[in-house]
């Protein structure tokens, strides 16, 4: 049979778009390979360091050495992390993109443009013949539908392979989130050479508008096209609850309008498994909502979950209630929370990182325990933990109030009203830093919720010789200094707690105007009108069968606490850090865009280069959680 224009457009329509899945899988399965071998080498190089720090021969500080051959290959990645993840293209102060992503971009633009593009030189030798590229960028855009539907959702197969969250990044790859929103743009921009081809392909295009094909095509255009105007990072970040909204509503139109268009010809394959992938993700929240939450549907069994929302300053809200006895999280992963009586629709869910550590410590009674440290004397009976029991016994989140869903809260908050919540998660990866030797948390404002809990998990995993971590650095930066009492007590009984193998460092800087901190309300009382009320109540604990008073300003009589009112100059700590720092070292941010910045300018060249790692230097690793919405 003789070959044709039309035979040969047909069959490249059907094949290039498989042939960009296969491109594309293989990209996931060699990321996923990373993946596990980072986290192999990670549980292995704990377990191999922690069986060192128990031996006495290997007990003392590690001393560096000269150069070696066999750390280049360590410098090599450590080289790797700065050029993909430190060096930065910023816009504005408020947006950056590292090079990863930005390499992640440009190879999809390319590989979509150049699968579209190829081979479109017609029988009679014209190149780019519209009638090859014109359907065939159509096909490879709606063949991008189930990978970028699967990519916005939170239970999805790429994250089960790759072990990569939704929302959080990691050291091969870009969090998933970016990658949704990116794929989604660069074939926004592919549908509209589709469109706009069509129309000179077929002009004058008037007698077309009969056609159902092409008026559900244009809807969904219409609807794609207000979905990317409502995701830019200005309306997310300050409208978030606006385009949840249009987000849902322009996705579903999007989605059926495609699936009639292409109907027409033949390839709606590449768009129902985008209903069937988003219903799945849907079925697996809910059946985690029954069974997270299953004392609210009707089942007898099990505490109900009405949540304390407490106002602990006009841009905070603390919220607190108990944990089912089988929901189980670990350090840095997220929950979304459904507030029927705060949201505007029944199961509006929002993210919010879990400020509270899931700790087995105070489960098992102190007899159980190894009585031959000094630490080990302090009682570990659930009720020597005063009002820091919460950060171990219950849920617990740090909400920053801006408008909408959050300034309810600071509503029902200020009113003392209880809130019924419904819980769904965790998510998220937790960051693995049993096999660093040292540690450094930053955190600004609310991202204490993140690395509050990391510090409590270090410490109890040295305790329990799970960790060969000898150092520590906890910073906190905060406006206001009454801020310190969100987790001041907490903190005083962590370090209590610490082993004294564990070195920890605790500085705080407040940014905000100097006050004096007795002086300070710890919280806003419930019925006050959200007005500052004084609170001098005082905790006690048992320890070694004496109790002992814990007081508001008793943090700053630890030796290893220090507050400064100024911002924290993470240039130089972190570079006198990474100096005394031997082995591997884990710096872990939770903050605002400056902050990032700041810490990833800190530890790029030449603090941070494979010359000094190949000496015996500690190999860094930097790990930035996302801050807000965006």
């Amino acid at each position: 049979m003789a070959v044709t224009d039309k035979s040969l457009r047909s069959a490249r329509n059907q094949l290039y778009p498989m042939q960009a899945w296969y491109c594309i899988g293989l990209f996931i399965f060699i990321i996923a390979i990373f993946q596990w071998i980072s986290f192999l080498h990670s549980k292995l190089a704990g377990r191999r360091q922690t069986s060192d720090a128990s031996d006495p021969e290997h007990a003392s500080v590690h001393r560096r050495r000269g150069f070696s051959w066999r750390r280049v290959p360590l410098g090599l990645v450590n080289a790797y992390r700065v050029i993909s993840f430190r060096w930065t293209l910023e816009f504005g102060k408020s947006y950056t993109l590292n090079m990863a992503e930005v390499f992640v971009t440009m190879a999809y633009i390319v590989f979509l443009f150049v699968w579209t593009f190829v081979d479109t030189t017609d029988l009679e030798g014209h190149a780019l013949d519209i009638t090859y590229w014109c359907n065939r960028s159509g096909m490879l855009a709606a063949s991008q539908f189930p990978l970028i539907t699967a990519l916005g959702t939170k239970n999805n197969i790429v994250s089960l392979i790759t072990g990569i969250s939704y929302d959080k990044a990691s050291l091969f790859t870009i969090f998933l989130n970016y990658v949704h929103r990116m794929m989604s743009r660069v074939v926004f921009v592919l549908l509209w050479v589709h469109v706009g081809g069509e129309v000179v392909r077929n002009a004058p295009f008037q007698p077309y508008f009969s056609k159902q094909w092409l008026i559900w095509g244009l809807i969904s255009m219409v609807a794609f096209t207000i979905l990317c105007i409502v995701s830019l990072r200005p309306i997310r970040a300050q409208a978030y609850e606006l385009f949840f909204y249009i987000h849902f509503a322009m996705v579903s139109t999007f989605l059926i309008g495609a699936y009639f268009h292409t109907q027409n010809f033949t390839v709606a394959y590449w768009i129902y498994p985008c209903f069937v992938i988003w219903g799945l993700d849907r079925l697996i929240r809910f059946l985690r909502l029954v069974v997270f939450n299953h004392s609210y549907f009707g089942f007898r069994s099990g505490s109900t979950m009405d949540g304390t929302a407490e106002l602990l300053s006009d841009d905070f809200v603390r919220l607190r209630f108990h944990r089912p006895s089988h929901f189980h999280w670990t350090p840095g992963q997220t929950a979304y929370l459904i507030m029927p009586s705060v949201s505007r629709l029944p199961f509006e869910a929002h993210p919010f990182t879990i400020a509270s550590f899931n700790s087995t410590l105070f489960d098992v009674p102190e007899e159980q325990k190894p009585t031959s440290e000094k630490y080990t004397q302090i009682s570990l009976a659930e009720g020597t933990l005063g009002s820091s029991a919460p950060f171990w016994k219950e849920l617990v989140f740090f909400i920053n109030v801006r408008e909408g869903f959050t300034a309810r809260l600071k509503d029902a908050a200020s009113k003392g009203d209880k809130v019924k919540v419904f819980v769904d998660g965790p998510y998220g990866p937790s960051p693995n830093l049993c096999s660093y030797d040292t540690s450094v948390l930053i955190a600004g404002g609310s991202g204490v919720s993140y690395t509050l809990p990391v510090l409590l998990d270090i410490i109890e995993r040295v305790r329990n010789g799970q960790s060969s971590c000898r150092r520590v650095v906890f910073i906190w930066s905060i406006r206001n200094v009454d801020h310190i009492h969100w987790i001041d007590e907490v903190l005083i009984r962590a370090l209590r707690l610490a082993p004294p193998s564990l070195s920890i460092s605790i500085q705080i800087h407040v940014t905000g105007a100097p006050a004096t901190i007795e002086i300070l309300p710890q919280s806003y009382g419930p019925n006050d009108d959200a007005k500052p009320v004084r609170d001098d109540s005082r905790s006690e604990e048992l320890q070694d069968g004496k109790i002992m008073e814990i007081s508001s300003d008793a943090l700053f009589a630890i030796e290893s606490v220090k507050l400064a009112h100024e911002r924290p100059d993470l240039q130089t700590i972190l570079r006198d850090e990474v100096k005394a720092a031997m082995g591997r070292m884990s710096v872990s941010v939770c903050g605002s865009q400056s902050i990032a910045r700041s810490v990833r300018g800190a530890l790029r060249f030449p603090v941070s280069n494979p010359l000094s790692v190949a000496n015996g230097g500690p190999s860094v690793t930097l790990h930035i959680e996302s801050f807000g919405y965006a």
